[in-house]
């Protein structure tokens, strides 16, 4: 994974000059060298610096000499000398953002959603690994004819297919259907929710827990009129979209399972 052996010999008090000294500046990406913790850098002070990895989890580490891996090697993390704006240097999932990217051609493979506020937020926080790897998203307006959908699509090696189910948990109508499905070319996962709207942590839309809707409720006519917000679902769905930016607005339940189905229908067959 490194270039040789970077814990080899007494690299914690090397020879003076060399463990570089990086600044600590926002988004930069590293390891703790301890721990195996990687994530990017969201806060530093004098003493220590606060690490966010991909699924939104932060950790405190103290700015001690060679105490992190960046691109393999052990640094010495630094104070930055001056709070000056950085260029951004990771997409919106996490993922760090390729510069002057052409869309890859389309692979044969592909990955399903329920609807189409599914892929359009699929999109807003995964697009940009998407196009790197040329995967396309569609979405199907539901599952219950899933299993005619994945005998049409026709998966085979080469040719993967990867679906996000909502309400994916035991017992569920989701869960049923997805159990139809064995192929061995075709990954379908979801996460617990009964709407991807639930899936966008409520701090992020400045409320303090998405509301409890009585069953026989449309769900989103339900949490519309809770929140006492007096749109209609199209107008709802704009302000829960609009206000999210990165995979941190997102639950871990949802960002685990969209990685698992880029990894899955991009790997080799």
């Amino acid at each position: 994974m490194y270039e040789g052996d970077v814990l080899a010999g007494n690299w914690r008090r090397p020879g003076k000059g060399k463990i570089p000294k990086v600044p600590a500046e926002p988004d930069l990406v590293v390891e703790d060298a301890d721990s195996g913790f990687c994530g990017a850098v969201v806060a530093c002070d004098k003493e220590a610096v606060t690490l966010e990895d991909r699924f939104g989890k932060r950790r405190l580490f103290p700015l001690a000499p060679a105490a992190f891996l960046l691109d393999g090697k052990p640094v010495t993390l630094v104070r930055p000398a001056a709070a000056a704006p950085a260029a951004p240097r990771r997409s919106a999932s996490g993922s760090i953002a390729v510069q002057g990217l052409r869309a890859r051609v389309a692979r044969e493979s592909r990955i399903y959603v329920e609807g189409v506020h599914d892929a359009a937020l699929v999109e807003k926080i995964w697009g940009h690994d998407l196009r790197v790897e040329g995967v396309v998203v569609e979405y199907l307006e539901g599952v219950d004819d899933l299993p005619a959908i994945v005998a049409e699509f026709g998966p085979e090696p080469g040719r993967r297919l990867g679906v996000l189910v909502d309400h994916l948990v035991p017992g569920s109508k989701e869960s049923r259907i997805a159990a139809e499905i064995t192929s061995p070319d075709v990954l379908v996962v979801g996460h617990p929710y009964i709407d991807i709207w639930r899936a966008v942590k409520p701090s992020v839309l400045r409320i303090p827990a998405w509301p409890d809707v009585p069953r026989g409720v449309p769900w989103k006519e339900g949490v519309i009129a809770a929140l006492g917000w007096r749109v209609e679902p199209a107008a709802a769905w704009r302000r829960i979209l609009g206000a999210v930016s990165t995979y941190a607005d997102l639950e871990p339940e949802l960002l685990g399972r969209v990685e698992e189905l880029i990894d899955f229908v991009t790997e080799a067959s």
